[in-house]
């Protein structure tokens, strides 16, 4: 059960991304830029935890999966402080 919530996870972040790039390539909004981003990287954080948790349980994927997160939250909170000024 896990793997399949892990796996629709990802999925729905790839989704979001893909729906936010392609309205961004047809708006022009770099808000959307940013916020398709954030959840490209998003994505790649959940297939590090579907890589994690299913398909190589024996080695320690934490520290990836965080520094992605991070990554992918860093580009959303430029993206807002740059789009503010």
């Amino acid at each position: 059960m896990a793997t399949a919530i892990y796996t629709l996870c990802m999925l729905t972040a790839l989704v979001c991304a893909w729906l936010l790039l392609q309205a961004w390539r047809r708006n022009g909004y770099r808000l959307l830029l940013w916020s398709g981003l954030c959840f490209a990287g998003l994505t790649i954080n959940n297939m590090l935890l579907v890589a994690d948790k299913v398909l190589l349980p024996e080695y320690d994927l934490s520290l990836w999966r965080t520094s992605a997160a991070l990554l992918a939250m860093a580009v959303l909170l430029y993206g807002l402080i740059w789009e503010a000024e």
